[in-house]
């Protein structure tokens, strides 16, 4: 059985260290935050737990701050967005996990995980919650929405550009 040029050139091409992939680096700033603030914030939701600002959990403490300023949706518990969260926070934040040593070490495996999880987030982000935030009701939809984005766009930005990084075969074989 013979194989195609394209394919002898890409299983002979070896990975790049992540030395000679600097965005990566980019991705494993981001995604290591993406893994706190799973815990911060999307366990909270996803957990159901009341927003109260004299609660004794530090964690429900931070997200009333956000939530009372920014983000009334966030706030009023549907049962939609908690289902969104709980995925974030205790599924996403494995794949986090998973993802930053599959960085370091050039995982080409990694790449269908990644195309999986980009899709989802963005896909569930983007469009119910978004959606809620800028043409909601009253009372869901953010009264700031400058400050909304700053805390929420990158969970857009960054799947899609790990979606982007993983857009062909043996993505460690090459720099972006």
């Amino acid at each position: 059985m013979t194989t195609s040029a394209p394919q002898a050139r890409t299983a002979q091409r070896a990975n790049l260290r992540i030395a000679q992939r600097p965005f990566d680096f980019v991705f494993l700033v981001v995604f290591a935050l993406f893994i706190v603030t799973s815990v911060i914030s999307d366990s909270v939701e996803g957990l159901g737990l009341d927003q109260v600002a004299d609660s004794p959990n530090l964690l429900v403490r931070l997200n009333f701050w956000y939530a009372s300023n920014f983000d009334p949706l966030y706030q009023s518990h549907p049962l939609w967005l908690r289902f969104i969260s709980g995925t974030s926070a205790f599924v996403y934040i494995v794949f986090y996990v998973v993802l930053l040593f599959a960085l370091v070490r050039a995982w080409n495996w990694i790449q269908l995980p990644s195309v999986i999880y980009a899709t989802m987030i963005i896909s569930l982000t983007g469009i119910p919650i978004f959606g809620v935030e800028f043409f909601g009701p009253t009372g869901q939809a953010t009264p700031d929405a400058a400050v909304f984005l700053a805390f929420n766009l990158p969970y857009i930005v960054f799947p899609l550009l790990l979606l982007i990084r993983m857009r062909k075969p043996m993505p460690f074989t090459r720099r972006w």
